[in-house]
């Protein structure tokens, strides 16, 4: 697809989670020509949102035991969600709107049924017998049983190994045992990984979204993780050698440099478990790098405020982050934030931080009408984790996150015309597109306002950022530029209304508003560089 190779950077994306955005077939669960009857929703078309590309989570054959991310067949399509040729299809009419289309690449494990895992465990000879990470056992029990060869767990809760008898050695595994971790260091593996990227490229893709990255490698004499207090197995350990080795960027080098092949192309990755300063150190040219953290920042200009200076001072000016409130592993955003209050205003004011902060924003489907997340009792979750979550493994269901896309008010929500996989959000009837398209005061109109000015305006889209110094408790305020655009953005997270006095920079300079989350009579900048806020109300202004 032709077009600014810039557009990883100044582009917005928006993330699919497949299953649930919106099913054609009837059968409850989502499917690529769902996906494709409503990519008019999301560019193309006068009433569309406006982003720049799509996201989306496996769509690859799997088993199911993670729900898509233990991974048959990293070539091919699921037949749950299509046929070869309907992807063919949704990137061919996506690339008509402008829309670029990005994959998940989940290759730091396989499903145990891939046929990799397969031939590997039949012996200890072959092509495929180091695809995997295989150990003797370090000894038996007291019982005779064999005992892995370290200490390490899975981040899923128990052990991070498991016995195989036909081989007779121990397979390692980050996440569930069925979900066996990929070798890293057998040189075959980068190679058939290499050739499977290119297929993709070649079908018209136009980036990957690479999952848990840092962990492609680990030690290479397997020692044990140091231990350290915690709530958890996973957090008692200080994982410095099942994750994040040395030679990882030489790794990750090799990977974007095949995707470099293809002008255009970019990747994001997901950092597991790690920190700012670890995903800004592993950001390069098109490459970015997800920094999750005001994934889990309550809404406070305080706590927030913390967060940007300490992204700020590790990204640089350099280095170009990432900006994500919600995605299908984390809490809803709004449900998060909004404890009691209007509901649109926090998904108002929310979309606003999402997009005027420095970095490219990661939108999560169902976020542009507000959508709640639902409650899913572990018992009956889909999630693996969930379903043995207790004292010893502390985990949050993530179903909650990834209810069905409400799409108009009638049965199924306009998702379906079967039975969801999931339960709709208790609000879909009155919170849905076909009810927020034509209502000038809906969150949905008010992201596609926020998308136009971030589009239009050079500052919100590739400009610096500097916090602003002012002592309004309960206030985010920052600004943004470039050579020859500024924004100033006021964000009043608080319940109360208040004045605030810009700093002397700021105030020195002539604002107009240019957008405020509650509606037309956007406050400007009234004398001694004050200005009025209600509560939990937002305001952009550019230079006049």
């Amino acid at each position: 697809m032709a077009g600014d190779d810039t557009w990883w950077r100044t582009g917005v994306v928006y993330q699919i989670y497949p299953r649930s955005f919106a099913d054609a077939s009837g059968d409850g669960v989502g499917d690529l020509e769902g996906i494709i009857r409503h990519l008019d929703h999301l560019a193309g078309a006068p009433e569309s949102l406006g982003v720049d590309a799509i996201w989306l989570s496996p769509i690859y054959p799997s088993p199911g035991y993670d729900l898509g991310y233990d991974i048959s067949d990293f070539a091919a399509v699921d037949p749950l969600f299509g046929t070869e040729a309907d992807f063919d299809r949704l990137v061919a009419e996506a690339h008509r709107r402008g829309l670029r289309v990005i994959l998940d690449l989940v290759v730091n494990h396989t499903s145990s049924e891939h046929p990799w895992f397969t031939a590997s465990r039949v012996a200890r000879e072959g092509p495929y017998r180091d695809r995997y990470i295989w150990r003797d056992p370090a000894g038996t029990d007291a019982q005779g049983r064999p005992v892995p060869p370290n200490n390490w767990v899975s981040y899923f809760g128990g052990p991070g190994w498991e016995w195989d008898p036909g081989r007779g050695q121990f397979f390692q595994h980050t996440f569930l045992a069925e979900q066996p971790d990929l070798n890293w260091r057998d040189p075959g593996t980068l190679a058939d990984v290499s050739e499977m990227i290119r297929g993709w490229l070649e079908r018209g893709v136009d980036g990957f979204r690479m999952d848990v990255f840092n962990a492609y490698l680990k030690d290479e004499r397997l020692c044990s993780n140091p231990l350290r207090p915690g709530r958890s197995a996973w957090a008692r350990q200080a994982h410095v050698r099942d994750k994040d080795q040395p030679d990882l960027p030489v790794l990750l080098a090799a990977i974007r440099a095949l995707v470099d092949e293809e002008p255009g192309r970019m990747t994001v990755g997901e950092l597991f478990d790690g920190d700012v300063e670890r995903a800004a150190g592993l950001t390069a040219d098109r490459h970015l790098v997800f920094d999750f953290e005001l994934l889990g920042t309550p809404r406070s200009a305080a706590a927030i405020g913390r967060v940007l200076d300490r992204r700020e001072h590790a990204f640089g000016t350099h280095r170009w982050p990432t900006v994500v409130l919600s995605n299908h592993d984390q809490p809803r955003q709004v449900s998060r934030w909004v404890a009691g209050l209007d509901h649109d205003a926090v998904a108002r004011l929310s979309a606003m931080l999402l997009l005027t902060l420095r970095g490219t924003p990661f939108i999560y489907y169902g976020e542009e009408v507000g959508m709640p997340g639902i409650v899913v009792p572990n018992d009956v979750a889909f999630d693996p984790p969930a379903r043995r979550a207790g004292p010893a493994l502390p985990w949050w269901n993530r179903d909650q996150a990834r209810a069905p896309m409400p799409w108009t008010s009638e049965p199924g929500a306009g998702f379906t015309t079967g039975v969801p996989w999931l339960p709709l959000p208790e609000d879909w009837a009155t919170r849905n597109v076909a009810a927020q398209r034509t209502d000038n005061r809906s969150v949905l109109s008010f992201f596609r306002a926020m998308l136009a000015l971030r589009r239009a305006t050079p500052a919100l889209h590739a400009g610096a950022m500097t916090r602003l110094a002012h002592r309004t408790p309960g206030v985010l305020g920052f600004r943004r530029w470039t050579a020859d655009s500024r924004a100033l953005v006021l964000l009043n997270l608080g319940r109360r209304d208040v004045t605030v006095t810009l700093d002397q920079d700021a105030a020195a300079e002539a604002w107009a508003p240019a957008l405020g989350t509650l509606g037309s009579a956007s406050p400007g900048v009234g004398r001694a560089g004050r200005i009025r806020l209600a509560a939990l109300e937002g305001v952009v202004l550019l230079d006049r």
